[in-house]
């Protein structure tokens, strides 16, 4: 089981991301804050879940979650200021409409802009760690996934009800064959095979 805290003394936030590697669309990031004695069997990162589990935890994470939000960097954003950078102003972004401000912060990952005076941590893999990234890489998931799912009939052929913008095989043959759409990153490379996730 994933442990409820990264420390005690401070009201604490996870955050986490969703959409780095994807071709289209927004980086969505979540922040969360749980009770001190929150449990859950099944609340885990949520790339290791079912989209049917993801859902279901979401509606659990909402209602017994202190405070959580989301929130999103469109794509042209992204192609100005680069991926990385987009996600932390997603997670800043996140954070600040919070509606009880965190005193510490845990990020997933190993890198993040220091958000105000806020203490943070960063934690590699946190979101199979503790439960408040877990929870909030579930938020930013299934929220994007929400996302992507309104536009993909906007642009059939891209195959986005299913890949979610990732560059799967058949999204890459999509842009190479249609061309870009409004909703694609336009400094990600459609042919480079490292950004092959899914």
């Amino acid at each position: 089981m994933l442990l409820a805290r990264y420390q005690y003394d401070f009201l604490e936030a996870g955050c986490d991301e969703a959409g780095r590697g994807c071709l289209a669309g927004p980086v969505f990031a979540a922040a969360v804050i749980l009770p001190n004695d929150f449990e859950h069997d099944l609340l885990n990162d949520s790339k290791v879940l079912s989209e049917d589990v993801r859902y279901q935890l979401r509606i659990e994470i909402e209602q017994k979650a202190i405070a959580h939000a989301v929130a999103f960097v469109d794509n042209n954003e992204i192609d100005q200021i680069n991926i990385l950078n987009a996600s932390f102003l997603a997670m800043h972004r996140a954070i600040e409409k919070l509606h009880m401000p965190p005193q510490f912060l845990i990020i997933d990952g190993n890198r993040f802009n220091k958000f105000g005076t806020t203490p943070h941590q960063c934690i590699i893999k946190g979101d199979s760690l503790y439960f408040s990234i877990a929870a909030a890489s579930i938020l930013a998931k299934t929220y994007r996934d929400d996302f992507m799912k309104q536009i993909a009939d906007e642009h059939p052929g891209y195959d986005w009800h299913s890949n979610k913008g990732y560059p799967t095989i058949k999204h890459r043959n999509a842009v190479l064959e249609k061309g870009f759409t409004p909703y694609h990153r336009r400094t990600f490379r459609v042919t480079d095979p490292q950004l092959t996730i899914f």
